[in-house]
């Protein structure tokens, strides 16, 4: 395990690696510098849906887990190609769960050479905090920082200067679709089944809420950027999530288009620009759960990151 090997030391010129393996989507990106002023040399996302016909059954499907073996041996040649030494995968809820999470490992380093760690949601919310952070999004007042990923959900309350409580929730978009978005559009009993199902699964968040008061709502990349996106490109505005590191949301933009989103059939969804492929079905249960977050802790100010996960692990590199 890397916690017996001895510190790392990175040279100012060396490319490192992070790849953040989801349960929708595995991330790829290769980048050099120091922690503040890293540049990107290559990001890439591939749309691997481990969770696909298992996330609740505690298993990776057949197909899915072939998706996931074949994108980590286009990601060591990418990390080949670019002559890294220094990588670091990391696992989240799919793998974490599932009977055979440790076949997959043990398959890709047999393949690859590559290591996947896996690590609990306690750290995976640290992890998500150090990569907002990094991004210049927080202040000195409290925020609430929320990861909506296929698996987990991870909530994050604190400031710049430090976390005040995290906790990470088996409650991620794959899973609530599984549970809940079974008809298209998603009908109203459904959202009314799976809100209640959110309000008790959250009571820890509420609990915390209201020790720390929530001053803004910070959306870490994910559905977030779909939002931000979609919003933007109605307007008729140029977007670009390469050149933004922060977005703040008018509120009643936010809450327009979620509730549009709600409404949509998959077709409708296909042909909104600002969606991309991956997020065309978790869109519909991603906007539920930011509504109701919204709501129950009247939260008015919305900003979104598109930092999360692997970039707190280049912090953590570079640092």
């Amino acid at each position: 395990m890397d916690d017996k090997k001895p510190p790392r030391i990175i040279s100012k010129n060396q490319r490192v690696g992070v790849m953040d393996l989801g349960t929708n989507t595995f991330h790829l990106l290769i980048a050099g510098g120091t922690a503040s002023q890293y540049r990107e040399i290559v990001h890439k996302h591939e749309s691997v849906k481990l969770g696909e016909g298992g996330i609740n059954k505690g298993i990776i499907q057949p197909a899915a887990y072939e998706r996931g073996i074949n994108t980590m041996q286009k990601f060591h040649q990418d990390i080949a190609d670019q002559g890294v030494k220094e990588v670091r995968a990391i696992a989240t809820s799919a793998l974490r769960g599932a009977s055979n999470g440790k076949q997959f490992i043990d398959e890709v380093e047999a393949k690859t050479g590559i290591c996947i760690e896996t690590i609990d949601g306690e750290q995976e919310a640290e992890y998500i905090y150090k990569g907002v952070k990094l991004a210049g999004g927080l202040s000195n007042q409290t925020s609430l920082i929320m990861d909506i990923g296929g698996g987990s959900v991870e909530f994050i309350l604190g400031n710049e200067q430090s976390i005040l409580w995290k906790q990470s929730f088996e409650i991620g978009a794959a899973r609530l679709m599984d549970k809940f978005h079974q008809i298209d559009p998603i009908p109203a009993e459904s959202i009314a089944a799976l809100n209640h199902y959110l309000e008790e699964q959250l009571v820890n968040l509420f609990a915390a809420a209201s020790k720390y008061p929530v001053s803004v709502l910070i959306g870490s990349s994910g559905a977030f950027e779909t939002f931000a996106e979609v919003i933007e490109l109605q307007k008729g505005n140029p977007f670009d999530l390469k050149k933004i590191k922060n977005y703040t949301f008018q509120k009643t933009d936010l809450i327009a288009v979620i509730d549009k989103l709600i409404t949509l059939s998959h077709q409708e969804r296909v042909h909104t620009k600002g969606i991309i492929p991956i997020r065309i079905d978790m869109i519909v249960v991603a906007s539920l759960i930011t509504r109701f977050v919204m709501q129950k802790l009247g939260i008015d100010n919305v900003c979104m990151s598109t930092n999360s996960l692997k970039e707190g692990v280049l912090a953590e590199m570079l640092g």
